[in-house]
Protein backbone atom coordinates (compact mmCIF):
# COMPACT_ATOMS: atom_id res chain seq x y z
CA UNK A 1 0.00 0.00 0.00
CA UNK A 2 1.38 3.48 -0.94
CA UNK A 3 1.93 5.95 1.45
CA UNK A 4 2.05 8.80 -0.69
CA UNK A 5 -0.88 9.41 -4.07
CA UNK A 6 -0.15 13.19 -5.92
CA UNK A 7 -3.64 14.86 -4.82
CA UNK A 8 -5.99 15.49 -7.67
CA UNK A 9 -6.77 19.19 -8.62
CA UNK A 10 -10.36 20.27 -8.80
CA UNK A 11 -10.33 23.73 -8.47
CA UNK A 12 -13.84 23.70 -6.66
CA UNK A 13 -15.50 22.08 -10.01
CA UNK A 14 -17.77 19.02 -10.00
CA UNK A 15 -17.71 16.36 -12.42
CA UNK A 16 -18.92 18.37 -15.39
CA UNK A 17 -16.67 21.43 -14.99
CA UNK A 18 -19.14 23.63 -13.58
CA UNK A 19 -17.99 25.79 -10.41
CA UNK A 20 -19.32 25.25 -7.25
CA UNK A 21 -16.83 26.32 -4.95
CA UNK A 22 -15.77 29.90 -5.69
CA UNK A 23 -12.19 31.01 -4.44
CA UNK A 24 -10.57 27.86 -4.89
CA UNK A 25 -7.32 27.10 -7.73
CA UNK A 26 -3.96 27.77 -8.28
CA UNK A 27 -3.04 25.04 -5.98
CA UNK A 28 0.81 23.77 -5.70
CA UNK A 29 0.69 19.88 -6.67
CA UNK A 30 1.23 18.40 -3.38
CA UNK A 31 1.14 14.57 -2.22
CA UNK A 32 -1.55 12.91 -0.21
CA UNK A 33 -0.31 11.61 2.73
CA UNK A 34 -2.83 7.88 3.76
CA UNK A 35 -3.60 8.83 7.37
CA UNK A 36 -3.92 5.55 9.58
CA UNK A 37 -6.93 6.90 11.71
CA UNK A 38 -8.42 3.05 12.85
CA UNK A 39 -4.80 1.99 14.15
CA UNK A 40 -5.89 -1.55 14.05
CA UNK A 41 -2.81 -2.52 13.85
CA UNK A 42 -2.12 -4.62 17.23
CA UNK A 43 1.94 -4.63 16.39
CA UNK A 44 4.65 -2.37 18.14
CA UNK A 45 5.85 -0.03 15.81
CA UNK A 46 8.81 2.19 16.04
CA UNK A 47 8.65 6.21 15.09
CA UNK A 48 11.31 6.91 12.98
CA UNK A 49 10.08 10.59 11.11
CA UNK A 50 8.15 13.93 12.40
CA UNK A 51 7.07 15.07 8.98
CA UNK A 52 5.22 17.78 7.65
CA UNK A 53 1.78 17.38 6.05
CA UNK A 54 0.28 20.23 3.77
CA UNK A 55 -3.06 18.56 3.97
CA UNK A 56 -3.75 19.01 7.44
CA UNK A 57 -2.74 21.41 10.47
CA UNK A 58 -1.18 18.75 12.62
CA UNK A 59 2.52 17.09 12.10
CA UNK A 60 2.41 13.05 11.26
CA UNK A 61 4.59 10.97 12.37
CA UNK A 62 5.80 7.69 10.49
CA UNK A 63 5.62 4.46 12.11
CA UNK A 64 7.92 1.13 11.26
CA UNK A 65 6.21 -1.96 13.01
CA UNK A 66 7.87 -5.23 13.37
CA UNK A 67 6.54 -6.84 10.61
CA UNK A 68 7.81 -4.40 8.17
CA UNK A 69 4.81 -2.36 7.03
CA UNK A 70 5.26 1.50 7.13
CA UNK A 71 2.31 3.37 8.38
CA UNK A 72 1.90 7.64 9.32
CA UNK A 73 -0.20 8.84 12.37
CA UNK A 74 -1.36 11.99 13.90
CA UNK A 75 1.67 12.96 15.81
CA UNK A 76 0.71 14.14 19.66
CA UNK A 77 2.59 16.63 22.30
CA UNK A 78 5.39 14.13 23.81
CA UNK A 79 5.92 11.97 20.90
CA UNK A 80 9.64 11.79 19.65
CA UNK A 81 11.78 9.78 16.77
CA UNK A 82 13.00 6.64 18.44
CA UNK A 83 9.66 6.08 20.60
CA UNK A 84 7.79 2.65 20.20
CA UNK A 85 3.64 2.73 19.74
CA UNK A 86 1.51 0.46 19.62
CA UNK A 87 -2.55 0.15 19.86
CA UNK A 88 -4.56 -2.37 21.96
CA UNK A 89 -6.52 -3.09 25.09
CA UNK A 90 -4.14 -3.39 27.72
CA UNK A 91 -1.30 -0.94 26.47
CA UNK A 92 0.35 1.64 28.31
CA UNK A 93 -1.23 5.27 28.84
CA UNK A 94 1.61 6.96 26.45
CA UNK A 95 1.51 9.26 23.69
CA UNK A 96 0.75 7.67 20.20
CA UNK A 97 -0.79 4.36 21.93
CA UNK A 98 -4.57 3.54 20.81
CA UNK A 99 -6.88 2.18 23.15
CA UNK A 100 -10.30 1.39 23.43
CA UNK A 101 -12.20 4.45 25.49
CA UNK A 102 -13.88 1.86 28.22
CA UNK A 103 -9.85 1.39 29.02
CA UNK A 104 -8.35 4.32 28.96
CA UNK A 105 -8.81 6.49 33.07
CA UNK A 106 -10.60 9.50 33.73
CA UNK A 107 -8.93 12.50 33.43
CA UNK A 108 -6.45 11.39 30.48
CA UNK A 109 -6.12 13.71 27.38
CA UNK A 110 -7.18 11.60 24.31
CA UNK A 111 -7.34 12.80 20.19
CA UNK A 112 -8.07 10.38 16.94
CA UNK A 113 -11.69 9.22 18.70
CA UNK A 114 -14.01 7.15 16.97
CA UNK A 115 -17.71 7.73 16.99
CA UNK A 116 -18.65 4.36 15.60
CA UNK A 117 -16.16 1.65 16.34
CA UNK A 118 -14.21 0.25 14.15
CA UNK A 119 -15.20 3.09 11.60
CA UNK A 120 -11.68 5.48 12.19
CA UNK A 121 -10.95 8.52 14.21
CA UNK A 122 -13.53 11.53 13.16
CA UNK A 123 -13.00 14.01 16.47
CA UNK A 124 -10.30 15.98 17.31
CA UNK A 125 -7.91 15.25 14.75
CA UNK A 126 -7.09 19.69 14.61
CA UNK A 127 -3.77 20.82 15.30
CA UNK A 128 -3.97 21.68 19.65
CA UNK A 129 -7.15 19.78 20.07
CA UNK A 130 -8.03 17.28 22.83
CA UNK A 131 -10.81 15.38 24.34
CA UNK A 132 -10.87 14.46 28.04
CA UNK A 133 -11.99 11.17 29.51
CA UNK A 134 -14.78 12.90 32.02
CA UNK A 135 -17.08 9.72 33.14
CA UNK A 136 -18.36 6.48 32.20
CA UNK A 137 -21.83 5.21 32.50
CA UNK A 138 -22.51 1.63 31.16
CA UNK A 139 -21.29 0.64 27.83
CA UNK A 140 -20.88 4.64 27.19
CA UNK A 141 -17.74 7.07 27.91
CA UNK A 142 -18.36 10.71 28.60
CA UNK A 143 -15.64 12.86 26.72
CA UNK A 144 -15.50 16.86 27.04
CA UNK A 145 -14.81 18.21 23.65
CA UNK A 146 -12.35 21.24 23.05
CA UNK A 147 -15.81 23.42 22.36
CA UNK A 148 -17.15 22.72 26.00
CA UNK A 149 -19.35 20.04 24.38
CA UNK A 150 -20.18 16.99 26.41
CA UNK A 151 -20.61 14.15 24.38
CA UNK A 152 -21.39 9.94 24.93
CA UNK A 153 -19.35 7.35 22.97
CA UNK A 154 -19.06 3.40 22.78
CA UNK A 155 -16.51 2.35 24.64
CA UNK A 156 -15.26 0.65 21.85
CA UNK A 157 -14.91 3.01 19.97
CA UNK A 158 -10.81 3.68 19.48
CA UNK A 159 -9.44 6.93 20.40
CA UNK A 160 -5.25 7.85 20.74
CA UNK A 161 -3.73 9.10 23.92
CA UNK A 162 -2.46 12.85 24.08
CA UNK A 163 -3.18 16.20 22.63
CA UNK A 164 -2.62 16.58 18.98
CA UNK A 165 0.43 17.96 18.15
CA UNK A 166 2.06 21.48 16.10
CA UNK A 167 -0.35 23.59 18.99
CA UNK A 168 1.33 26.53 17.66
CA UNK A 169 -0.23 26.38 14.00
CA UNK A 170 -3.37 29.14 14.86
CA UNK A 171 -0.41 31.89 15.44
CA UNK A 172 1.04 31.12 12.05
CA UNK A 173 1.11 34.16 9.58
CA UNK A 174 0.49 33.76 5.98
CA UNK A 175 2.98 36.73 4.92
CA UNK A 176 2.34 37.47 1.41
CA UNK A 177 -0.71 36.97 -1.03
CA UNK A 178 1.91 34.91 -3.11
CA UNK A 179 1.61 31.93 -0.70
CA UNK A 180 -2.22 32.20 -0.32
CA UNK A 181 -2.46 31.45 -3.51
CA UNK A 182 0.24 28.59 -3.72
CA UNK A 183 -2.51 27.12 -1.01
CA UNK A 184 -4.96 27.06 -3.90
CA UNK A 185 -6.85 30.40 -2.35
CA UNK A 186 -7.85 32.38 -4.89
CA UNK A 187 -9.14 36.77 -4.25
CA UNK A 188 -12.45 37.10 -2.67
CA UNK A 189 -14.07 40.46 -3.72
CA UNK A 190 -16.38 42.10 -1.89
CA UNK A 191 -20.02 42.24 -3.18
CA UNK A 192 -20.09 45.93 -2.47
CA UNK A 193 -17.44 46.54 -4.49
CA UNK A 194 -18.95 44.75 -7.83
CA UNK A 195 -21.58 45.61 -10.34
CA UNK A 196 -25.34 44.91 -9.83
CA UNK A 197 -25.50 41.71 -12.29
CA UNK A 198 -22.37 40.33 -10.58
CA UNK A 199 -23.85 40.79 -6.95
CA UNK A 200 -27.03 41.51 -5.12
CA UNK A 201 -24.83 43.82 -3.09
CA UNK A 202 -23.52 45.39 -6.04
CA UNK A 203 -24.29 48.99 -7.74
CA UNK A 204 -25.22 52.17 -6.00
CA UNK A 205 -23.72 55.89 -6.27
CA UNK A 206 -20.22 56.16 -4.43
CA UNK A 207 -19.70 54.19 -1.57
CA UNK A 208 -22.81 52.06 -0.49
CA UNK A 209 -23.93 49.75 1.89
CA UNK A 210 -25.70 46.60 1.25
CA UNK A 211 -29.08 48.40 1.29
CA UNK A 212 -31.60 45.62 2.01
CA UNK A 213 -32.29 43.64 4.45
CA UNK A 214 -31.22 40.42 4.11
CA UNK A 215 -27.43 40.09 3.29
CA UNK A 216 -27.81 37.93 -0.21
CA UNK A 217 -25.02 35.46 -1.31
CA UNK A 218 -23.52 35.89 -4.66
CA UNK A 219 -26.80 33.92 -5.79
CA UNK A 220 -29.14 35.56 -4.65
CA UNK A 221 -29.47 33.07 -1.33
CA UNK A 222 -29.94 34.56 2.24
CA UNK A 223 -26.56 35.12 3.81
CA UNK A 224 -26.99 35.31 7.19
CA UNK A 225 -29.02 33.32 10.01
CA UNK A 226 -29.54 29.42 10.11
CA UNK A 227 -28.58 28.01 6.27
CA UNK A 228 -28.53 24.26 6.83
CA UNK A 229 -30.71 21.74 8.51
CA UNK A 230 -29.19 20.27 11.81
CA UNK A 231 -27.71 16.83 12.15
CA UNK A 232 -30.86 16.27 14.54
CA UNK A 233 -29.67 12.18 14.53
CA UNK A 234 -26.70 12.58 16.64
CA UNK A 235 -28.32 14.92 19.33
CA UNK A 236 -28.98 12.03 21.26
CA UNK A 237 -25.11 11.38 22.44
CA UNK A 238 -24.77 14.99 22.98
CA UNK A 239 -24.97 15.62 26.86
CA UNK A 240 -23.92 19.16 27.13
CA UNK A 241 -24.55 21.89 24.74
CA UNK A 242 -20.95 23.64 23.52
CA UNK A 243 -20.69 27.09 24.98
CA UNK A 244 -21.10 30.00 22.70
CA UNK A 245 -18.20 32.46 22.57
CA UNK A 246 -18.74 35.76 23.85
CA UNK A 247 -18.11 38.44 20.59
Amino acid sequence: MKLKTIKKKNSGRNNTGQVVVRHQGGEHKRFLRRIDFRRDKAVSAKVVAIEYDPNRTSDIALLHYTDGEKRYILSPIGLQIGDTVVAGKDVDINPGNALPLFAIPIGTIVHNIELTPGKGGQMARGAGTGAIVAAKEGEHVHLRLPSGEVRRVHGRSMATVGQVGNVNWKNEVIGTAGRKRRMGIRPSVRGVAQNPRSHPHGGGEGRSGIGMHTPKTYAGRPAVGKTRKPKKYSNKNILQRRKNKKR
